[in-house]
């Protein structure tokens, strides 16, 4: 059953959503499209704001010059659930700065909504997501990008459970002490370490989803068959259209992801929809290296942020199109349905790589329109916007609170 509304409430955006397009008997896609965007429950698994404000801060509460998410444009878009991304960079782990950061950038969300409570609101649960859209407030879910905050310890799962983490995505860019990642070359625990299988049994334990974006093939194979939970890709696309690329899924791990339940939530970065655009990142990435190598600079210094823009004003970048985030939808739900794909940005988390249509967390209502011009129901629009995320995120809660009520009874 989906979570994004009832029979009825369906049924009347339907006849006001005909009622627009009937006028005149010439389809009206935009206006339905705004119309459907303000109606229906829309949830973006993965916005990337605290770190954006952690880098330069803005007031996100009020209309912001740059960036991707602001209040008045999450408005604009009909964006209900945003799920702020509290990412922690690889090399944090090393330097034993992960838990630390974690918990100053749940500070900013939580500041975020202490300094707005009028536009937005915490939320932690399914319930307190509809709660916080029946009280006309942006519900701000966290998710939690790279689980090296935990530090090994599965204590730390309740822990940021209990701050408001709703997902952990297991691995970011580099191999980390629960699973490798689809980025680094060396593959140290040939899929996930013990501690990150212990750590897949007590994700569900505790109703925290899990998200198998950035980790390797074999780790996520090795989480399916371990979670008796649907899982989800947060912000991942299809492997179809940028071949070989291992950050994408692959058509099988996305039969077999649905087959378990899950969803994944399609990224909006250019190059994660195309081959051209992916190209594009790779010849930058191997000129940039052969020259911080031969002028000894630092990859993470300022002469690599130089020589990409350089790189870009000579060799201009190939943007996808607003039809190539639709492709990568359409894929999937000829694979395996509308019932698993939904939206995952990464809004704030790309730079300056976001399609033609999709720029920013106003334009949701474009891709809305493109699935009505291709005769989707209103039903299955509503699933993609939020209802078959939310159906894995109560999945998770109530396998936890069925765990919780198991071992009170088993209790002396």
């Amino acid at each position: 059953m989906r979570l994004i509304a009832t029979t009825a409430f369906v049924a009347a955006c339907a006849c006001a959503a005909f009622s627009v397009l009937a006028e005149d008997r010439k389809p009206d896609f935009d206006a339905s499209a705004n119309m459907l965007a303000q109606k229906y429950l829309l949830v973006d698994t993965h916005v990337d704001v605290p770190y954006r404000l952690e880098e330069e801060w803005s007031d996100v509460t009020v209309r912001t010059a740059g960036g991707d998410f602001d209040y008045e444009r999450a408005r604009e878009g009909g964006l209900n659930i945003p799920f702020m991304s509290i990412y922690t960079p690889a090399e944090s782990e090393a330097e034993g700065t992960a838990f630390e950061l974690a918990n100053r950038l749940i500070d900013r969300v939580e500041a975020i909504a202490g300094r707005a409570p009028k536009k937005f609101a915490i939320v932690k649960t399914p319930k307190q997501a509809l709660k916080a859209r029946q009280l006309d407030l942006v519900g701000l879910a966290m998710g939690m990008e790279n689980g090296s905050p935990l530090e090994g310890k599965l204590q730390n799962v309740e822990f940021f459970k209990n701050r408001g983490i709703s997902y952990i995505t297991l691995a970011h860019s580099l191999s980390n002490h629960i699973s490798d990642s689809s980025y680094d070359e060396e593959r140290q625990w040939n899929g996930l370490s013990p501690f990150g299988k212990e750590l897949v049994v007590e994700m569900n334990r505790q109703g925290v989803m899990i998200d198998i974006s950035h980790v390797s093939d074999e780790a996520f194979w090795q989480v399916l068959e371990l979670s008796e939970v649907p899982v989800i890709a947060s912000h991942s696309s299809a492997r179809a259209f940028t071949p070989g690329w291992e950050r994408n899924m692959s058509d099988d791990m996305i039969k077999e992801l649905a087959a378990k339940g899950g969803v994944i939530q399609v990224n909006f970065g250019s190059s994660f929809l195309t081959q051209e655009a992916r190209e594009w990142y790779d010849t930058m990435s191997e000129a940039r290296a052969e020259y911080l190598e031969k002028n000894g600079f630092d990859e993470h210094g300022s002469e690599a942020e130089a020589f990409a823009e350089t790189w870009r004003e000579d060799h201009p970048f190939p943007y996808a199109k607003l039809s190539d985030v639709v492709a990568n939808f359409q894929h999937v739900i000829d694979l395996v349905g509308v019932q698993h794909v939904g939206i995952g940005s990464d809004f704030d988390g790309v730079g300056d790589s976001l399609p033609e249509g999709m720029k920013d967390v106003a334009d949701y209502p474009n891709l809305i329109a493109e699935f009505l011009r291709l005769e989707y129901s209103f039903e299955d629009i509503a699933a993609i916007m939020g209802g078959n995320l939310m159906r894995v995120w109560q999945a998770a809660e109530a396998h936890a609170q069925e765990a919780a009520a198991a071992t009170t009874a088993s209790a002396p």
